[in-house]
């Protein structure tokens, strides 16, 4: 009979896991607490917005964001089928990344190597265009900064930089507010909603490397998103062929509690369903559930057989806001083809424009038939006061965070006389409902940040209950945030873990390193030499590849 296997949590890293595991010919149960599946990646029909016989308006907790760096997550939708093809098809390139300031006319980066002559044109102009108002001095010391974090040794990123804020590794303080405002607080409010002062520059330095070195390669684009709701055209697809493979799959069904036995493992779990408490058991146990819910998950048996599983509850204490919010238009609205990046918005707002990108949705069969746009919005601050009512967002009722949102956005897009944004399209909105409003909010669903110096509190996918794994984006992955990508990767290596004890034979799953270009091994060897004899990095260039240095150095430069 093959070994049985319960997974606690089906959002993305449930579902990968239960992905690899009935490839394996396990006999494989998920429990996910919600009526909705795909955890944190959800997308959700919005209440009250259907009228007769049509369906109600997608909402989602934030857009999807697939960067090209993503090699797991993308690995398993190219198995999942999708009329005829993959839900991997079902992702489409964005060509550009419009950042937008207060009272200021925006600037574009591409999201893609330049395809032509012309692209080539406009981005090598795009140093005179940008009103960054940045010094010469600021531009050439970020550039530097840059420069060292692609030629530091892995052993000195991880041990040196882990340790070191993204402000002080930056030297923020040193200069004006506008390098605060786009190069510290911009990059990391924006990108992984965590505060400049305290991420990790390990973290928040190989993230923006792989987003240069995904910009610096041709062909494909950096930033993909999906072609329709994410439920539509990715979850749903994904379920039903895991169903149909034999995965049982239970929605409405948060675990309660995590028994164990005197042989040192899980000898059962408690699962709440329709307002009752059932105890269910299985050979091996998998928790895929965020970093908050397995610390409410640990007791006092499972700490006494692993006493580093408390290292969770601290961990869980590092957490952040990163919600989304959509606002539904009467008209379709072009802000630019991809992501805008509000870099100075005190909600550090970033959006998407999605209409362009679903080009079978029918938007006439949805909600009251006049939809023609949505722009999908995430929240990364919630706690600084805002324009419009001087408040935090989580201080702040729905309608407030609305409006809130919406005059940030236009402060930000409406000028140089142009009108992008107007009140009379904006016709419906929807915030996450994992936001309980309130005096404060409550966000039931909160984003583990990699603040500095936490790498050694996540733990390994595999623990001392003999029987008992962890997959989810807070452990410990090459990935090293909280993404679909790293719960992909997380929940592979859980797995892998698995199988290592199960002794069932079945191959491992295949797990794949950042990548960084061939060129930059090099340097990373003298610096790795340097490391091992306790010396910092000092960004010497050595006789005989000055010239490509200079090329490299230039292409830095011109990006960020």
């Amino acid at each position: 009979m093959p070994k049985k296997v319960i997974i606690l949590g089906g959002g993305v890293a449930g579902l990968s896991a239960a992905h690899e595991l009935i490839k394996r010919n396990f006999d494989v149960t998920v429990y996910e607490t919600k009526g909705v599946p795909g955890g944190k990646a959800r997308s959700t029909d919005v209440p009250d917005t259907a009228t007769g016989n049509s369906k109600p308006l997608p909402g989602e907790h934030g857009f999807r964001f697939f960067p090209r760096f993503y090699r797991h997550v993308t690995a398993t939708m190219k198995e999942i089928p999708f009329k005829g093809k993959t839900v991997y098809d079902n992702l489409t390139q964005t060509s550009e990344i419009r950042v937008a300031q207060f009272d200021k006319p925006s600037f574009y980066m591409p999201a893609k190597f330049p395809s032509s002559i012309k692209e080539i044109k406009k981005y090598l102009a795009l140093d005179a265009n940008a009103p960054l108002d940045l010094t010469e001095e600021e531009k050439q010391y970020f550039s530097e900064r840059v420069w060292q974090l692609m030629t530091s040794c892995y052993e000195r990123r991880k041990h040196e930089y882990e340790r070191m804020g993204w402000w002080e590794f930056i030297e923020a303080d040193r200069f004006s507010e506008n390098y605060k405002t786009f190069l510290a607080r911009g990059l990391t409010r924006t990108l992984v909603a965590a505060r400049a002062e305290t991420v990790s520059t390990k973290t928040g330095g190989d993230i923006l490397l792989q987003l240069m070195f995904d910009i610096m390669k041709p062909g494909m684009s950096s930033d993909c998103i999906l072609n329709g709701p994410t439920n539509d055209v990715w979850i749903n697809p994904w379920l039903d062929y895991l169903k149909s493979k034999g995965v049982k799959y239970h929605l409405n069904s948060p675990v309660k509690k995590i028994n164990t036995d005197k042989k040192e493992s899980i000898s059962s779990i408690v699962v709440e369903q329709e307002g009752k408490e059932i105890e269910v058991t299985a050979d091996y146990y998998i928790s895929a559930v965020p970093v908050e819910a397995m610390a409410a998950l640990l007791n006092d048996d499972m700490l006494f057989i692993d006493p580093t599983l408390e290292n969770i509850k601290t961990l869980s204490l590092n957490v952040s806001w990163m919600n989304g919010l959509q606002l539904y238009l009467t008209e379709d609205v072009h802000i630019n083809h991809g992501h805008t990046i509000y870099v100075n918005t005190p909600w550090a707002l970033t959006s998407i424009s999605q209409a362009q990108f679903w080009k079978d949705f029918d938007w006439s069969k949805y909600g009251d038939g006049t939809i023609k746009g949505i722009i999908s919005i995430d929240i990364s601050d919630w706690d600084s006061a805002g324009i419009l009512y001087g408040k935090a967002a989580k201080d702040c009722t729905t309608k407030e965070i609305v409006e809130e949102c919406w005059a940030q956005l236009k402060k930000s897009l409406n000028t140089e006389g142009k009108i992008v944004l107007i009140n009379e399209h904006l016709h419906a909105w929807n915030l996450d409902n994992s936001i309980v409003p309130g005096i404060p909010s409550i966000n039931l669903e909160p984003l583990l940040v990699n603040n500095k110096n936490t790498w050694t509190l996540r733990p390994y996918p595999y623990t001392d209950i003999s029987n008992f794994f962890l997959a989810a984006d807070y452990v410990k992955t090459n990935t090293d945030l909280a993404t679909m990508e790293g719960a992909n990767e997380a929940a592979r290596r859980a797995v892998n873990a698995l199988l290592d004890v199960s002794k069932t034979g079945g191959h491992y799953c295949k797990v794949w390193n950042l990548h960084e270009p061939f060129l930059l091994t090099f340097f990373r060897y003298r610096d790795k030499k340097r490391y091992a004899k306790g010396r910092p990095w000092d960004g010497k260039i050595p006789f005989g590849v000055a010239r490509i240095t200079k090329f490299l150095k230039s292409i830095v430069a011109l990006i960020s």
